[in-house]
């Protein structure tokens, strides 16, 4: 999610930071070129094959089927082992003018249906309903009509521009949070880091957009909740974004998002007294990203988060979660260090090393991770063909109360290690 505001900022850079050369250009003929509007079409599918040295019996990298209640999350998106496997066809749409731009970017296949997760029908009393939240009352039927096509809309929204400085964008969007985005082409790793995989990907609602300075860029908005296509209640969750260019080269981006009962994953813990506590909580992530392109050939990154939740609960309910998640703040969050070397312009090295702690599985991991991977990026056709072969260690502690290893081995039982080595196909266009 290398930002949500750094794609912004990328798509701008014709446009938002040409600000000052349009207020410098003198002739008649330039400012009605650059005044035209422009429609461009880009796009890539991905496909990967790898190996698990731990030989998991089921053939997912998952983990073991004994942990998390039978749903463990060991990886998101690359999950098949020793099979050719597609992972996303995207076909983006852009249009832009002096004052606006609009995005459309759609996508199919395997990782577009993993990335909508929170949307996914499920069965529930015979009745065919939305994600893990049920709709209750008369209107229900209507709002899961709502869905459908709805899945392959990855992001969709405008950006109007107010003043030189000031930006609004309302719509669907990617989430400003985190180093990493689902777009294969920009991640210099093909497999995603557990910060990614357990952080919010997209958001509905509106934001604003307000440059201080050249070097200070400001963000706050409004959006439903994470991950979904409709909110759960009425209150909304802040989001907000910090970005700094100290120095040619170096990015930070100050990150966090905020919000009242705003999850819709966890409603499975068991209510102690009848009242439905899980809904007084608030849910709060702050986010550091940042990375220095120290050489033309050199790059450093990194990217940290910590969340909690912060449950609203007394006496028997306080104890039911406390059984459930060790606490009535319970958090989760990691550090994950980026380095790659550009050998030329084919070949290039990169290294990621992450560690992640949901030990508590107030997310989808449910246990402490440390991973390490490598990958050897090979580009060709003028930059269109990516081929990114890539070797990644995964380390994990066993789950909650010391019951289970978490990945698999070859027996469907634990192991606490899987390697895995492959490469995957990118095209871009």
């Amino acid at each position: 999610m290398r930002k949500s505001l750094q794609t912004l900022l990328f798509y701008l850079s014709n446009i938002v930071a040409a600000f000052p050369a349009f207020s410098q250009d003198t002739t008649e003929a330039k400012e009605e070129k650059e005044d035209k509007p422009k429609v461009t079409l880009s796009g890539y599918i991905d496909s990967y094959i790898l190996h698990a040295f731990n030989n998991p019996q089921s053939g997912t990298l998952m983990g073991n089927p004994s942990v998390n209640g039978g749903y463990p999350a060991g990886r998101a998106f690359d999950r098949l082992t020793d099979q050719f496997s597609l992972g996303l066809v995207q076909t983006k749409f852009m249009y832009s003018d002096k004052k606006s731009d609009l995005v459309i970017d759609l996508t199919f296949g395997p990782n577009a249906e993993l990335g909508n997760f929170g949307n996914t029908r499920v069965a529930n009393n015979s009745n065919y309903n939305t994600s893990l939240w049920y709709p209750s009352g008369s209107n229900s039927g209507y709002i899961n009509q709502l869905y459908g096509t709805s899945a392959a809309i990855k992001q969709a929204y405008f950006t109007y521009r107010a003043t030189e400085k000031l930006s609004f964008t309302v719509g669907q969007f990617g989430t400003h949070i985190g180093y990493e985005v689902i777009d294969a082409p920009v991640n210099y790793n093909y497999s995603l880091s557990n910060l990614f995989n357990n952080g919010p990907f997209y958001h509905i609602g509106a934001k604003a957009n307000y440059m201080l300075t050249d070097k200070v860029v400001l963000m706050a908005g409004l959006v439903n909740n994470w991950d979904n296509l409709f909110d759960n209640n009425s209150q909304k969750s802040v989001i907000s974004q910090l970005f700094i260019n100290p120095v040619k080269g170096f990015n930070i981006y100050l990150n966090y998002i905020g919000g009242y009962g705003d999850d819709t994953y966890l409603s499975s813990v068991a209510v102690a007294s009848g009242k439905a506590y899980l809904q007084n909580y608030t849910r709060q992530l702050f986010d550091v990203t940042t990375g220095y392109q120290i050489t033309t050939q050199f790059y450093l990154g990194l990217n940290a988060a910590y969340g909690f939740y912060n449950f609203k609960a007394t006496g028997t309910d306080a104890d039911a979660i406390r059984a459930a998640y060790g606490s009535t703040k319970p958090g989760w969050g990691g550090v994950a260090l980026y380095s790659n070397y550009a050998i030329n312009d084919v070949v290039g090295i990169g290294a990621r090393w992450e560690y992640f702690n949901d030990q508590n599985a107030v997310r989808y991991l449910g246990t402490i991770n440390r991973s390490f991977t490598l990958t050897a990026p090979i580009t060709l056709a003028d930059g269109h063909l990516i081929v990114k072969p890539e070797l990644r260690i995964d380390v994990a502690a066993k789950t909650k109360n010391g019951e289970f290893d978490y990945y698999e081995n070859r027996s469907g039982t634990g192991a606490n290690e899987q390697e895995t080595f492959g490469a995957a196909f990118i095209y871009k266009y």
